[in-house]
């Protein structure tokens, strides 16, 4: 018997979204490329490295978790997408106002010894940009906490 509760890892993580297609316009000006070419008439999803993002109707998604759609501001959570050097944080963080996005931190040298800057996507999501040189990336840009990427 397998006495394992829950296997460490996330397989998706589902964005509540007010438009669709002004949310999937957002991530497209970033770069980011949709998982298929079918379209699935609400839900859009981006394969990342062993796990996906999705964008799925705010209302939807409340409703799919039986919770109240009422936002209440803070999301309590970031998202957080590292860099090989402080100058690709500088440079993605700069296409953010024109894909849509709103820069809630400038980029910066942060207290634990690296640099990053936040910004919120056109729902509100908070994604900080950071690059970390105590946690160099692995060969496919893969991070691991320890910073061990092989």
């Amino acid at each position: 018997m397998d006495h394992r509760v829950m296997q460490q890892r996330i397989s998706i993580i589902t964005l509540g979204v007010a438009d669709l297609k002004k949310a999937k316009a957002f991530y497209d000006a970033l770069g980011w490329k949709v998982a298929s070419d079918e379209t699935v008439e609400e839900i859009v999803a981006y394969d990342l490295q062993s796990m996906a993002l999705a964008l799925y109707p705010w209302e939807k998604l409340a409703l799919d978790a039986q919770v109240p759609a009422e936002r209440s501001g803070y999301s309590s959570f970031s998202i957080a997408h590292n860099l090989s050097t402080e100058e690709e944080v500088s440079e993605l963080l700069s296409k953010i106002p024109e894909a849509g996005g709103t820069i809630l931190k400038p980029a910066t040298k942060a207290f634990w010894g690296g640099f990053s800057g936040c910004f919120a996507d056109p729902d509100g999501h908070i994604w900080e940009v950071a690059y970390n040189p105590f946690a160099k990336l692995g060969p496919n840009g893969e991070f691991q906490w320890n910073g061990f990427c092989s």
